[in-house]
């Protein structure tokens, strides 16, 4: 009966360390002030209070293009079982940056992916993000771009005419030609894209100037790479709202964002997609943290990052 006993507890104890290293914890990848420093990594155990880590400090410094900037770091979780990592690399270069790594704390070397060279005239590239298509076994990387002139139906009052474009990968080595993926006609920014059901579902910045909308919207399509609808109405409040990164925890959609004027975060949740409550005021977000995503993590991983923090 002893045995059968210490038996019972063994396992027990077993099944406690196998549940809590199997635990998901959430993951804020963002940057600070304008990028120079590079990545920050923030977590969170129910999506709501987030801590940073390594005391706020950089986890990966931006070595490549002509402005070195590392802003709004977007990392997903490959099929290949790496952090695959994209980001802006300045305000005005017509490249976005590129690295991977098995662990988020040791990384690949950057590269600086000519995404928009073959358009001598385009502004920039803004914001990039990358969707694995478990259907084509590739990867989507997609960003805002302007171009002068080219979309003259839309915000042209300052010549802002914002679209998003994708390239699509296998590889993260050669890319097809850079293509318009979401145009409904107007100055759009920020884009991210979910997968629900059978549906993508696009989030997305208004970025029409005149009047001013600066809002966050959906767009849906049944097809990864084209066929967005109309944006919705707005799914935020009265104020400017950027940077969209999504949660999915069970039923209940969480999407994060910058309210940029205000220098401070914002949330607003759902259930359907359609109807949305706001929770802001229960966020706790690292001071001055900008735009960024969201992914999930396990505790063996967060373990790790709370070692390499530790570190003098």
């Amino acid at each position: 009966m002893k045995i059968y006993c210490w038996l019972l507890l063994l396992f027990a104890q077993i099944t406690l360390v196998t549940a809590q290293s199997n635990k998901s914890i959430y993951l804020f990848s963002y940057f600070k002030g304008n990028g120079e420093d590079g990545l920050h990594l923030a977590w969170s155990a129910d999506g709501l209070k987030w801590t940073s880590l390594k005391n706020d400090s950089s986890f990966l410094t931006p070595t490549v293009a002509k402005d070195k900037l590392m802003r709004d770091p977007c990392v997903i979780r490959g099929a290949d079982g790496l952090f695959h990592m994209v980001w802006t690399v300045s305000w005005s270069e017509r490249t976005i940056g590129y690295a991977s790594s098995k662990d988020l704390i040791h990384w690949s070397q950057q590269q600086a992916i000519p995404v928009m060279e073959h358009e001598p005239s385009a502004l920039n590239c803004w914001a990039p993000e990358i969707f694995y298509d478990d259907a084509s076994k590739q990867y989507m990387i997609y960003w805002a771009t302007t171009i002068p002139g080219r979309f003259p139906k839309g915000d042209t009052a300052s010549d802002h005419n914002h679209r998003i474009y994708y390239v699509t990968t296998k590889d993260f080595t050669t890319y097809t030609k850079a293509a318009v993926l979401y145009d409904q006609g107007f100055n759009v920014i920020d884009a991210t894209i979910q997968k629900n059901g059978s549906q993508y579902v696009m989030f997305l910045k208004d970025e029409t100037r005149y009047p001013p909308q600066k809002n966050l919207r959906t767009a849906t399509s049944t097809t990864l790479t084209g066929g967005y609808s109309a944006p919705s109405a707005p799914i935020t409040g009265n104020y400017w709202a950027e940077g969209p990164t999504v949660l999915k925890k069970g039923n209940q959609w969480i999407v994060y964002f910058d309210k940029y004027r205000d220098h401070k975060y914002g949330a607003v949740t759902s259930t359907d997609l359609v109807h949305w409550t706001e929770i802001s005021e229960l966020l706790e977000m690292p001071k001055g943290i900008r735009h960024g995503t969201v992914v999930v993590i396990t505790q063996n991983e967060l373990d790790k990052l709370l070692k390499e923090g530790n570190k003098k």
